[in-house]
């Protein structure tokens, strides 16, 4: 049992899988009542845990019965949620990470809601110097291949803030940085799918919330096949979980295949324009 055990809150349900991720990472999973069914990590959340909750729904009277003191949540999209459940008297706390530094703020309050802010400093410090490590990396690439990160297919979505960043941070340059900034996914759907085509990126990345990425969709699709990332079938895919989430994995995990993605295409001559 750790030294933190008797502080803050001691029954928690997490609605989705990063302050699960997070309070196993500090040593306080024992304090975790229920988790979001889309949890993968850690695994053995799943096998150890009930699941009370999609993303946008929640199993509320199991959650009331299961009698928290504390519910975390993120953004907008569990509103609803977290209105239901603040009405039913339970209190309620929603994260809004955008951005890596965003993320790692959220360990640090995170920690200190639970009283392991050693715990929480050293994984901090520790997420850190994987930033910086990858960064020294990228300065040694022959040169910055231009990607474009698809989170959804139809409509077209384009990455969040922290994943543009870490594309940044692994050597990558972003081609749609101005819409990244836009915190909901409506606010980065892209148009007109010729704009990527104007783009001209080096790579795709795709990571379709939870589907698989299929390939063979992207290159049917029309005027893409002048894409560089077309011509050269520099077409990858990071999984949700391991990106989208905006806690450790995707600084870890997600941010070590970009780096593998971008380095490799980093070594390959651009494809000639047609």
């Amino acid at each position: 049992m750790s030294n933190s055990a008797h502080t803050g809150p001691q029954r928690i349900i997490c609605l989705t899988e990063e302050t699960t991720e997070t309070l196993y990472l500090l040593g306080e999973q024992q304090r975790i009542l229920g988790i979001s069914g889309f949890t993968v990590r850690p695994a053995r959340a799943r096998r150890e845990k009930p699941r009370v909750a999609a993303f946008t729904s929640a199993k509320i009277e199991r959650i009331v019965d299961l009698k928290p003191d504390l519910v975390l949540g993120f953004s907008d999209l569990q509103a609803d949620i977290a209105a239901e459940l603040i009405r039913a008297g339970i209190e309620v706390h929603v994260f809004n990470q955008r951005s890596v530094e965003q993320i790692l703020a959220f360990i640090h309050l995170l920690g200190a809601m639970v009283g392991a802010q050693a715990r929480a400093d050293a994984l901090v410090a520790s997420l850190r110097h994987g930033l910086e490590q990858a960064r020294t990396a990228a300065g040694r690439l022959p040169r910055r291949p231009r990607v474009y990160f698809e989170e959804w297919d139809q409509p077209l979505i384009s990455g969040i803030r922290w994943v543009a960043e870490l594309i940044e941070i692994a050597g990558g340059e972003d081609c749609f940085p101005e819409l990244s900034t836009q915190p909901q996914a409506r606010g980065r759907i892209i148009a007109d799918p010729l704009e990527v085509v104007r783009r001209a990126p080096d790579l795709m990345i795709a990571s379709w919330c939870g589907k698989k990425f299929n390939p063979a969709r992207v290159l049917e699709r029309p005027g893409w096949e002048a894409l560089p990332a077309v011509r050269n079938r520099q077409l990858s895919e990071v999984k949700s979980c391991d990106i989208l989430q905006p806690g450790p994995a995707a600084l870890t995990d997600g941010l070590a295949q970009l780096q593998r993605i971008i380095a490799n295409a980093a070594r390959l001559a651009p494809a000639p324009a047609h």
